[in-house]
This record gives C-alpha cells, structure tokens and sequence, in this order.
C-alpha cells in the first residue's frame, strides 16, 4: 500500500524539484520530512527509490499554500533535501525554485491570472521577506514558452520577473551578521553577508585559486573543500548561527575579477559542492556586496557611481545579470530593487507515491483520530 501525493516537477532558473500544496503534506513537521525524504529518496546517493537527481540543485522541494497575509498572494516553504543524509533543511530559500513559484501558483488557482501578465506576491516562508514575480499569462493562462534564455538551462522560454526588495537580514537579521564587512577565520579574510541568503564570501586567491576554475575542477579538490567547511562553520558561529555542520547555509563563495565583460567572478558552493551556474539569492547578496563599503566583493569590484543599473556575476556556465538600486554609504541599508530575468518550465503533473508505513495519508490520521 503507497499513498499517494499531487505533485508538479517543475524547474525554476537552474533547479528542479517538486512543488506540492502544503495542505497535501503532513501537518506534523518530523511526518512532512520523513515523506520528503521518501519522495526525494534520500538517504541514498544517486537517489534511486525517489525523484531526485542525485546534485542539490534537483534535489529541492516547493511547497506552495494560499496566504493568509494581506501583502501576500502565497506562501512559499522551501526545503532542501539532503542526499546522503538523512535530513531536510528548511532554514535557507531557494532562489532559483522561486522563480517556478508563480506560474505554480496561477495554474493551482491559487492565484487568477490576469490577461497579459499576471503579478504575484510570494512570502518566504523560511526568510519571511517578500518577493514579487511577473509572470507572462496571454489570455489568463501560464505561457512557459518564448524567448528568454539563462545561462545554464539549454533552449529558450517566457521569461519571469522577480524582484527582491525585501531581502536585507534574510536568515539572521542583520546585513552583516559579524557586525563588520571583513573578518579574518583561519588567516583568511572573509566578509560575511545575509542579504537574501548568508554567504560567507573569500578570495579565490587566498584559498590557492583563480577563480576561474570549472566547478567539475574545484569539486575534485578534496583539501579546498575541508578548508571551506572549516571556516564556513567558523563563520557560521561569528554569524550567530550557531553549529552549521548540518545545515547548508551560510552558503561559500570563491571571488575574482570579472575576466568575460561582468562585474566579477564568483564560484558559489552550496556548500558541499560547486555550483554549477549561480543562485538566484546569492546574485542577490553578492551584488550587493559589491556596493558595502569594506567588503571584499566591493574590493574586486567596486560599483561606482551610485550602485544603480546592471551588475553582471561571471559563474562556471556563464552569466547571470541583476538590476540593483541600493544604498549602503555612510551605515544606510537600503535595498529598492534587485531585479532578475529567469526563466521556468512545467516538466511533470500527477501523483507521487510513498509507503503508507511512512504515512497513511490525511484521511487515514483522521480515521484515527475519531
């Protein structure tokens, strides 16, 4: 006996995962990750009694419920589901499955879709701040075919807006969580900054690297790793997080100068791995970066005049471009707009099935319950 789940795979920008509606899960948080984990197949590391792809950016979950906040049309619950562990992190957000939340939403009537396009408020649940989505919805349906394209997703599709304004202290409150732009873990300088997702952000120099390197490179290099980990989970406590060693955030990111027309380089690790394009939240927080006095990203690559306008991040499969408006001279933290063009697809709609051993099903636990 299985039961089973209504479940959509959708990829949003350079991720992929299934988006579910909350009410379909268990209520019961330690229920919900145990039928995540079953749906994903994990503990196991190719993934082979569930969905996932066996990389962290395919083995993501969305789930998606009607808000019940005046300045929200949804809220979206982010998870990320670890492969070899047997562990479901809902402390940071996916930037990237974000993307795929308002087309998911209109086609789940959870949002009415205006002709021509359809504007979606989303609450990150996991970093309560608000995002906005512009998705393209010709005569009140979803089109996810166009012209868009993103560096790291083969062919083209209708673009989708999203607009970070809201992102400042996403995880711990504060934009710099050390209370300073530049800190020294392990001899090496560091500046650590929560603006849409925790970073802790290094020069790939000083870790022995250009900055260039392909991701495939750096993810054989097992001693760059441990050295990572050990000043991420360094970091991790400066930032008041507390023990990082199984959570995925702070996440790492390896900068350089731009050397393909950007603003600057960056290897951005998730953190086990590197990443194989470049998150949509970490374009957020590095680019930010690049205009805080102090910061080693404002370092390589100062954003002068005023930061407003274009700022291109050079990753391992190309680019990826962000409209930033802010101001952070003289102590001001304000954040008008970071603004991305990503793009997403409706990939798979049924039912995913998991061993009724794990969880019997709503109707089930009510049967039980009378």
């Amino acid at each position: 006996m299985q039961t089973k789940i209504p479940c959509v795979i959708m990829r949003g920008g350079t991720s992929r995962g299934p988006f579910l509606l909350l009410d379909d899960l268990p209520g019961d948080p330690a229920t919900r990750d145990e039928v995540l984990l079953a749906i994903m197949g994990s503990p196991h590391e190719i993934q082979i009694d569930g969905i996932g792809g066996s990389h962290s950016v395919t083995s993501k979950v969305a789930m998606i419920s009607k808000s019940k906040r005046p300045d929200a049309d949804v809220d979206y619950f982010f998870a990320q589901v670890q492969i070899h562990e047997k562990f479901v992190d809902t402390k940071p957000t996916c930037g990237n499955m974000l993307v795929a939340v308002g087309p998911f939403a209109i086609d789940a009537g959870l949002v009415p879709a205006q002709d021509g396009e359809t504007r979606v408020r989303i609450y990150s649940v996991n970093t309560e701040s608000l995002v906005e989505a512009i998705v393209q919805t010709p005569g009140r349906q979803v089109q996810y075919e166009g012209d868009a394209s993103i560096d790291g997703v083969p062919g083209t599709a209708a673009p989708v807006g999203i607009n970070f304004s809201d992102a400042i202290g996403a995880v711990t409150g504060k934009m710099l969580p050390t209370g300073k732009p530049l800190d020294v873990i392990d001899g090496v300088e560091v500046s650590c900054i929560d603006i849409a997702m925790p970073l802790v952000m290094m020069r790939a120099t000083d870790m022995g690297k250009t900055g260039y390197e392909t991701a495939v490179e750096l993810d054989s290099d097992r001693k760059l790793m441990e050295r990572m980990e050990g000043i991420r989970r360094k970091a991790g406590v400066l930032m008041g997080m507390g023990d990082v060693s199984k959570n995925v955030v702070p996440k790492i990111a390896l900068l350089a100068k731009p050397r393909q027309g950007g603003t600057i380089s960056s290897r951005y690790f998730v953190p086990e791995t590197c990443h194989k394009t470049h998150p949509v939240t970490g374009t957020v927080c590095i680019s930010a970066a690049c205009a805080i006095p102090g910061t080693l990203a404002a370092q390589i690559a100062p954003l002068k005049p005023a930061p407003q306008g274009m700022v291109k991040i050079e990753h391992p499969s190309g680019m990826i471009l962000i409209d930033l408006d802010a101001d952070f001279s003289n102590g001001k933290e304000i954040l008008r707009r970071a603004a991305l063009v990503r793009t997403a697809r409706r990939i798979f709609e049924g039912m995913v099935m998991v061993p009724s051993k794990i969880w019997a099903g709503k109707a089930a636990a009510a049967k039980r319950a009378a």
